[in-house]
């Protein structure tokens, strides 16, 4: 009896990071399709649902065009108390981001969303997950900032910061998935794709 051919698998998100966490366990998504969606945060969203909320936006967005396809959405906000850091685009942002957390202990959330493609007629299953990580910034020298500023491996990183390159010499603490402060949290995602009934290898 043969087994049940596995739907395609599409990774909703322009991040190669993500792309690089998936093949670390062995999975190659059939298609990488981004969603683009307005991620401005709500009035007064807390930062763990304004995750889980563009998580969903981006995979309702991209199974509308994919029909019977498995679909994996995912964003990652770093916050600070109840504020929303945003993915820095200028230096002045970053420097920002970089001065507030110096020293300081945060939280990255990584909201993840999995459609699975339901029988013919039917709405997709959503099955999903919030991951917190803490993190904490040893206190930053105005040198250490300018220096990573210098690097640029803050752009378009959430709170200013790629924790996989060399700020790792900057971070004294880390609590919890590692991966889920690069992009995509590995253990939890690992389970909601055998929870979709997905073979890993």
């Amino acid at each position: 009896m043969n087994s049940p051919v596995a739907p395609r698998l599409v990774l909703a998100s322009a991040s190669p990071r993500r792309l690089d966490l998936l093949r670390q366990i062995g999975i190659v998504p059939d298609a990488v399709d981004p969603a683009d969606i307005d991620e401005t945060p709500r009035p007064a969203e807390l930062p763990n649902l304004h995750a889980l909320r563009l998580a969903g936006e981006k995979a309702a967005a991209v199974a509308a065009r994919q029909d019977g396809a498995l679909v994996l959405a995912a964003d990652t906000v770093v916050a600070c108390g109840r504020r929303i850091l945003p993915k820095a685009e200028t230096e002045a942002q970053a420097r920002e981001c970089l001065e507030l957390l110096s020293g300081r202990r945060h939280r990255v959330f990584g909201g993840m969303v999995l459609l699975v493609p339901g029988a013919a007629g039917e709405a997709p299953r959503r099955l999903e997950r919030t991951v917190r990580t803490d993190v904490t910034f040893k206190v930053l020298a105005r040198a250490e900032i300018d220096s990573y500023i210098a690097s640029g491996e803050w752009q378009g990183k959430a709170g200013g910061y790629a924790i996989q390159g060399r700020a790792a010499g900057l971070i004294r603490y880390i609590g919890g998935s590692y991966s889920n402060v690069v992009g995509l949290p590995l253990f939890e995602l690992s389970a909601l794709l055998r929870g979709a009934g997905y073979p890993l290898p």
